[in-house]
């Protein structure tokens, strides 16, 4: 378990000795330390690779520089030691990025009728023989065969999605693809060991529901669809619980990526929960109420009655509740985290605190000041018995501790 530690209060304390701190911030700054040079390493890759399939401009070109490239990267992971891998690394993906990248701007540019299909079975194949090799024990070069699957999987999944676009597909097949796409991208990001891709599958998940983001000039908007907050949240929900139960039950590797997902999801409920306390929420009102049915040729004064009609008899959510839940909600995850050493969701709920505070400051209670003095005077006794608690939960620890022990 990755844990936060002041070194110089425990060697203070006598917990640790100098030469241990000594070591344990050492391998704290490496770790850093390599963190940025790969961020960096991996940014270049990607710029360069996009960068050179657009400036050539051409397949053959783009075909031939990338097996150049792919097969100098080769070379010089084979001939060249370990001083100069990062080269060998840079080379031979930018060579596998021109040439799967490339193919498929080419099918889509060119090839609309069998882009779909080739990309999604050439993605495939990528995918699962880079997976192969992956499996194998103490594979070679294994930064650039897991960048290769992944590159796969992006074309794969890019692929699913052009199929289903080209043929206006909608409904369950297209919650079926995106809940596909979480699955294979958590495989990957597991595989490779790597995080941050892991995170990525909270994307598709979300977009099951159709929660996802806009961008247009000057602002980036999260939206829920059609205002259903409510029901947005619960699959986060069951998918940060998810995550958390399986966490302990694994090892440690898996584990990172069960956190880091429920991290993300977290976050994802958060902003639905922002809505609901900014609008309020008709539970249902898109998936079985009038906005399930609301057509072009229905007028606004017909949707609106029928949207009153059933608002009558549908579990009605209204910003105050939604606001106060939140409220408590970040409240005693905040206490949780922090006894669960859950440093993502500790971080997460403090922030979305803020950032409730914030809008309910500007949205919901700017020219209401009893508010805040309400507020204000119940977080007083709230953070007592949060502290209460905190002793008692400590109580118990110690006294099962010491059962244990006997």
């Amino acid at each position: 378990m990755h844990a936060i530690a002041d070194t110089d209060r425990l060697v203070a304390d006598g917990t640790i000795t100098p030469e241990q701190a000594r070591t344990i911030e050492a391998r704290a700054h490496e770790a850093m330390v390599m963190l940025g040079i790969n961020t960096l390493l991996c940014l270049g890759i990607i710029a360069a690779t996009a960068g050179l399939i657009f400036w050539l401009a051409s397949a053959m070109a783009v075909a031939v520089c990338g097996t150049l490239a792919l097969a100098a990267g080769a070379l010089i992971l084979a001939r060249g030691g370990e001083r100069f891998r990062m080269f060998g690394n840079a080379a031979a993906l930018i060579g596998a990025g021109m040439l799967i990248g490339g193919a498929a701007v080419e099918l889509v540019a060119k090839y609309e009728n069998i882009a779909g299909w080739a990309m999604t079975v050439a993605g495939a194949v990528i995918t699962l023989f880079a997976g192969w090799v992956m499996s194998r024990p103490d594979p070679s070069s294994r930064f650039v065969t897991g960048s290769i699957l992944l590159m796969g999987l992006a074309m794969h999944v890019a692929g699913l999605g052009y199929l289903l676009g080209q043929h206006e597909i909608s409904g369950l097949p297209i919650s079926l693809f995106y809940l596909y796409a979480a699955g294979a991208i958590a495989g990957a990001g597991w595989l490779t060991n790597v995080r941050l891709v892991s995170a990525l599958a909270v994307v598709p998940f979300a977009h099951a529901l159709d929660t996802g983001t806009f961008y247009f000039r000057a602002s980036y908007v999260f939206f829920s669809p059609e205002s259903e907050p409510t029901l947005s949240i619960l699959p986060m929900a069951l998918l940060i619980g998810l995550c958390l139960w399986l966490a302990p039950r694994v090892g440690e590797r898996t584990a990172r990526h069960a956190r880091v997902l429920a991290v993300l999801a977290f976050v994802v409920a958060n902003l639905c929960a922002l809505l609901g306390s900014l609008l309020g929420d008709v539970v249902g009102d898109t998936f079985w109420g009038p906005g399930s049915f609301f057509t072009a040729d229905m007028s606004w004064p017909d949707y609106k009655t029928a949207q009153d009609e059933f608002a009558q008899t549908a579990l009605v959510l209204s910003e105050q509740f939604y606001s106060v839940l939140w409220a408590v909600a970040l409240a005693g995850l905040v206490l949780w985290a922090a006894h669960r050493n859950q440093r993502g969701l500790f971080n997460a709920a403090l922030t979305f605190g803020a950032i409730h505070a914030y809008a309910q400051l500007f949205e919901s209670f700017a020219d209401e000041p009893l508010a805040y003095v309400i507020g204000g005077l119940a977080a007083i006794p709230l953070a007592w018995g949060m502290w209460q608690l905190n002793h008692w939960i400590v109580e118990r620890r110690e006294q099962s501790a010491s059962a244990g022990m006997t």
